[in-house]
């Protein structure tokens, strides 16, 4: 009987092993990949779709069109949970068992809303999965239409900062009325990030005409409305939590080895620390001996190692190490053509930033489109 290789998603880490899918079906082994849309999104230029700079084809890969035609399976569905002992997989709402000799998982993030929203609340939209943005997009434009609006960002960090330059992008060119834009950031905007970067972006945000907020953290949304720890109110008719990412849930509901934020536990060969058969890359892993940002550098990175490491297991050879590699670019879009390039000590705005940004984007998704 063949070996079966199963892979959990089609996101940035499984990129080189699904180019290479027909090697691994040329030595015999059967490859399912299981994903919930047929398509993968660049969360990278996910952004840019929600301003208008991409459409929904410029981002995404068609990833069960490459999957079938190199003669491997896809399934249509969301991975739920894992039994490590009997070696399945199963899918959310179904009783199927889908076994594999080897399982690779990347399950990718969520943005966690539960400690936030309060009760049955419209207009509230998260940056994952991404094609949501397709959706904020076009409930932004829509009540652009009838009414001055309000939108309110939730969160102090980079994702924050994109979602507000591209909605100013959006309304500029395409509302027949320009919304309120505030970025509820806590006390401490861009917190972490260099000194140089957190005054280019508040300058950029501002010179839009974007407001910040800094007196004090969102404690509740609720239907209409941001309620600050300090007792403020502001009323909002969209509003988006971007307050940082969570693993996919399924590795603590299966009962696998994570790390302290959830994510499936590995190590330095990206295996699960416990289950020799079960890998995983990206977001949805915590790297036991250097714990990662998430940043999609590091799933690109992994890319390569994965590969090789999914074809020796199954091929019961040595595998190979992953290295994480030194500092990583950092390029911000702001929108309006607008970003922000840090590396190393080397930091600077402008069109130039985003001109660099969109070509290395466009470059990524032409490889693997």
């Amino acid at each position: 009987m063949k070996k079966h290789l199963l892979l959990i998603g089609g996101g940035h880490a499984h990129m080189v092993t699904l180019a290479n899918l027909d090697k691994f079906i040329d030595k015999g082994f059967a490859v399912t990949v299981i994903q919930p849309s047929e398509y993968h999104y660049y969360s990278g230029m996910g952004p840019g779709m929600l301003g208008g700079t991409y459409s929904a084809d410029d981002i995404r890969f068609a990833t069960r069109k490459l999957v079938e035609s190199k003669g491997g399976a896809f399934i249509l569905g969301k991975a739920y949970r894992i039994d490590p002992s009997k070696q399945c997989v199963y899918l959310e709402d179904s009783a199927e068992e889908i076994h594999y000799d080897v399982l690779s998982c990347n399950a990718g993030s969520f943005v966690p809303q539960s400690e936030l929203v309060q009760g049955e609340v419209r207009n509230v939209f998260t940056a994952k999965p991404i094609e949501a943005l397709l959706a904020a997009k076009d409930t932004i434009l829509t009540l652009c239409k009838n009414k001055d609006i309000t939108i309110g960002i939730v969160g102090s960090g980079p994702s924050s900062l994109e979602i507000a330059g591209n909605i100013h992008q959006l309304c500029r060119q395409q509302a027949e009325n320009m919304p309120v834009i505030r970025v509820f950031a806590g006390q401490n905007f861009m917190s972490g990030r260099p000194t140089k970067i957190r005054r280019l972006a508040r300058t950029i945000l501002e010179n839009k005409g974007i407001k910040i907020v800094d007196s004090g953290y969102v404690e509740k949304i609720t239907e209409g409305s941001l309620v600050l720890e300090n007792g403020g109110t502001f009323q909002a008719d969209i509003i988006f939590p971007a307050v940082g990412v969570k693993p996919s849930l399924i590795f603590a509901r299966s009962g696998l080895p994570i790390g302290p934020d959830g994510g499936l536990q590995v190590n330095d060969y990206l295996q699960s620390i416990r289950y020799s058969n079960i890998f995983g890359g990206g977001d949805c892993i915590y790297f036991e001996s250097h714990p990662l940002d998430k940043v999609g550098v590091y799933a690109v990175r992994q890319n390569p190692v994965l590969y090789a490491n999914l074809m020796a297991c199954l091929e019961e050879k040595p595998l190979e190490q992953f290295s994480p590699g030194g500092t990583y670019l950092l390029i911000y879009n702001l929108g309006d053509g607008d970003g922000i390039f840090s590396k190393w000590s080397f930091t600077f705005s402008g069109k130039f930033a985003f001109k660099i940004k969109d070509y290395i984007d466009r470059k990524f998704i032409r490889a693997f489109q």
